[in-house]
């Protein structure tokens, strides 16, 4: 992408606004979203057909009360069951969802939650997706971090306590390299005893050198596994292409990453079908690769600097809390994770429920964790945050109040030998 179309604090350029026109109003100007770009790695798997053959026969409508009730009581979850768990028919029977969730979270993870923080290294992207705060055509504020600024951040952020961390950035190799990315994984080895990766999608052998970096695990949002929806929100860069990103986690894998996480982006599509193929891409990845470490996330949409128009409450809590206690019913082995994007009193509810993972001392901005921790004016710019969170308790804060809610705060669990 030329890098005219970044918009870094100022005006775009009478040529990136008549190219951002005809992206939007042309799709014959867009390039194919399911035909790989060059340098993409193709790999030979079956998951993906696996995965969508059930979403597109699933009709959540069908499914009635009786499905629901005998799902619940099945003593091991079915892939029929849990579309019935996912449907209409069972909003009716949160409640007892809830309970049989709460049972088999505590029989996998006792009454323990995993705390960990995100850190945003750089926020310059080179796609354009219409719903996200970093995409290239949106006039934020633009910055990548120095190593120097790196180290600083992540020393403010482990003196805090926290243990494990979440590198992400804006989707650009240009701006973010495979070589930066694996930097800063070994400056988070000084600090850290878990690092995590969210970034673009890679090939298996750059997984590979991120892992030797020292990655433990990488997240990859599929956003909506809706292929037709997808091209319509995703009208350039990279991201465009729909099947390189459902890879990600499979080349991750092989590329010798402990585990990898998985999640779409609740109310860009029809959020059930999307929930469903979330889950069976666990599902089958999981018993290709029985030695991985997997995760589910579930966030819904949140506002945008630049945009009035996102709604969070497309899929409201009560929808979002049958996703996430079906999941739970079906994979009772999986962490699931439940965002800062939530508010403060639903994810003190779902942790004693269904969710094992929460973030705390969140930031979605650039360059801003030493001044938020430290409580002093930072000597540097910022960069402009990806959206708004709901909850910005600190680690503190929030390993109070889940102790408070009966449950032991856990930092690390992993020992290196």
């Amino acid at each position: 992408m030329e890098n005219s179309f970044f918009v870094d604090s100022g005006k775009l350029s009478p040529a990136a606004l008549e190219r951002k026109h005809r992206l939007e109003n042309d799709p014959s100007c867009r390039t194919n979203h399911m035909e790989y770009m060059e340098g993409m790695e193709m790999i030979e798997s079956d998951v993906c057909e696996k995965v969508m053959s059930q979403v597109k026969e699933y009709d959540s409508t069908k499914y009635t009360v009786r499905d629901v009730i005998a799902a619940l009581e099945h003593e091991t979850c079915t892939l029929e069951d849990f579309k019935a768990l996912l449907s209409p028919a069972a909003e009716p029977y949160l409640e007892r969802m809830a309970q049989r969730a709460r049972i088999e979270t505590g029989k996998h993870f006792g009454n323990t939650v995993y705390l960990f923080t995100p850190l945003y290294i750089a926020n310059y992207c080179e796609n354009y997706c219409v719903y996200c705060g970093f995409n290239c055509y949106n006039d934020i504020r633009r910055m990548k971090l120095s190593m120097e600024q790196i180290d600083r951040e992540m020393k403010s952020i482990a003196d805090s306590g926290m243990e494990e961390i979440l590198i992400l950035t804006g989707e650009s190799r240009a701006k973010s390299s495979i070589e930066y990315i694996g930097e800063a994984c070994q400056l988070a080895r000084k600090y850290f005893r878990m690092v995590g990766l969210e970034i673009y999608p890679v090939n298996t052998d750059e997984y590979r050198y991120l892992h030797e970096c020292g990655a433990d695990y990488v997240t990859v949002f599929q956003e909506t596994y809706d292929a037709d929806k997808y091209e319509t929100l995703h009208l350039l860069g990279h991201k465009r292409v729909w099947p390189y990103r459902f890879d990600a986690q499979e080349r991750a894998l092989r590329g010798g990453m402990r585990g990898v996480a998985f999640s779409a982006l609740l109310g860009l599509s029809d959020f059930r079908k999307d929930a469903l193929a979330s889950a069976l891409h666990v599902y089958y990845l999981q018993r290709k690769y029985p030695h991985a470490e997997m995760s589910l996330s579930c966030p819904r949409l949140r506002p945008i600097i630049n945009n009035d128009k996102i709604n969070p409450l497309d899929v409201h809590e009560t929808q979002l809390c049958q996703v996430l206690c079906a999941y739970r019913i079906f994979l009772p082995f999986v962490g699931i994770t439940v965002s800062s994007r939530e508010s403060e009193s639903f994810r003190n509810g779902i942790v004693k429920i269904a969710a094992t993972k929460i973030s705390a001392g969140v930031s979605t901005g650039i360059g801003d964790h030493e001044s938020k921790y430290s409580g002093k004016e930072s000597d540097s710019a910022e960069g402009d945050e990806q959206f708004e969170i709901d909850d910005a308790r600190s680690l503190d804060k929030m390993y109070q109040d889940m102790s408070r809610e009966g449950l032991q705060p856990v930092l690390n669990d992993y020992l290196y030998v």
